[in-house]
């Protein structure tokens, strides 16, 4: 018997750690969109405490702009927005990639098991 695994199986291992490396990138990913719309979030709910005529600064960038309450929310309620699309988005790729794992770990257990025949 020989312990060389065929250039079929190496192929299927190398694409196996691939698309678990891009799980990984996807969790992280995920982890910080989650963040940032969380902190989003709560800054908007500050902002909605304060009167009307607050003085505000909103960071764009580099420089800190001073911007009345009403389009600081407008302006927060637009990021949660993108933020919740984005991970939408992360969200669907993720159970395209789970579903790719699982069939490749299937595919992977047949040549093996055909491989100890």
């Amino acid at each position: 018997m020989s312990t060389q695994i065929p250039p079929q199986v190496q192929n299927q291992i190398a694409q196996l750690q691939q698309v678990q490396q891009q799980a990984q990138s996807l969790a992280i990913q995920k982890s910080q969109m989650e963040t940032l719309q969380k902190e989003s979030e709560l800054a908007l709910e500050e902002v909605e405490k304060l009167s009307d005529d607050a003085v505000i600064y909103r960071t764009v960038g580099d420089l800190q702009i001073k911007s009345d309450k009403q389009e600081t929310v407008s302006k927060l309620k637009e990021k949660i927005e993108t933020l919740s699309l984005r991970l939408q988005s992360i969200s669907r790729q993720e159970e395209r990639i789970s579903k790719r794992f699982t069939q490749l770990q299937e595919q992977l257990q047949q040549s093996m098991g055909q491989q100890a025949q």
